[in-house]
């Protein structure tokens, strides 16, 4: 896709959004990187409900190290793979306190090391904690970016790497949250609302869809 056209599209977001952001909710950086973790192949909306009670309680490493797995469970069990994020989120909490003074790393690599954070989650806790330029590929960006014809790789990781390149720097900081956003209530993945699509003009999706 040209660089004009995919300047135009991030226009038009942002034009209909000026401060996207994360729609889950957090207190601080440790609960942002729960709730992130909370989160794969789960609904951001089930994800508040389930940590609104437990960050209430546990907001910093030591306090969910003190609730222990059994503890966490109770809060989280509604959650998808609950018993599989249980083990990561004690154990990272664990890491956090004994080599990162209870802090959340700013540093890729060192995110990656902490148990259940993937590329996404990592990107995710940069980009909303630390402000940094990622974009992080969820289903929703994976989705919406191949439907649009931002990019063509077959996996989160390579379209990641496609979207840096074919994206303006001076989007970055919130294409994801931008596409993220389009994907959840008007690209959907089943039914794309294509009518009130703002930059349908310039998708591919739709503009094959008028020749058939």
């Amino acid at each position: 896709m040209e660089k004009s056209i995919v300047n135009k599209i991030f226009e038009t977001l942002r034009d209909t959004n000026q401060n996207p952001t994360t729609e889950l909710v957090y207190k601080n950086g440790f609960t942002l990187l729960v709730a992130v973790i909370l989160s794969a192949q789960a609904t951001d909306i089930s994800v508040n409900i389930a940590t609104k009670a437990l960050f209430e309680r546990c907001d910093t490493p030591e306090k969910m190290v003190c609730l222990g797995e059994e503890g966490l469970k109770k809060y989280i069990k509604s959650i998808g793979l609950f018993n599989h994020k249980v083990k990561n989120i004690i154990a990272l909490s664990k890491l956090l306190i004994n080599h990162y003074d209870s802090h959340v790393p700013n540093n890729f690599k060192a995110l990656l090391q902490l148990p259940g954070v993937g590329r996404k989650t990592a990107n995710v806790v940069l980009n909303c904690l630390f402000n940094a330029p990622t974009i992080a590929v969820d289903t929703h960006v994976f989705r919406v970016a191949k439907r649009i014809g931002l990019a063509n790789g077959m996996t989160p990781e390579k379209v990641e790497r496609e979207l840096l390149k074919t994206i303006d720097q001076k989007w970055h900081r919130n294409a994801h949250h931008w596409l993220i956003l389009h994907g959840r209530y008007i690209c959907k993945a089943r039914k794309p609302n294509c009518t009130i699509c703002p930059i349908k003009a310039y998708c591919g999706y739709y503009k094959a869809s008028l020749k058939t």
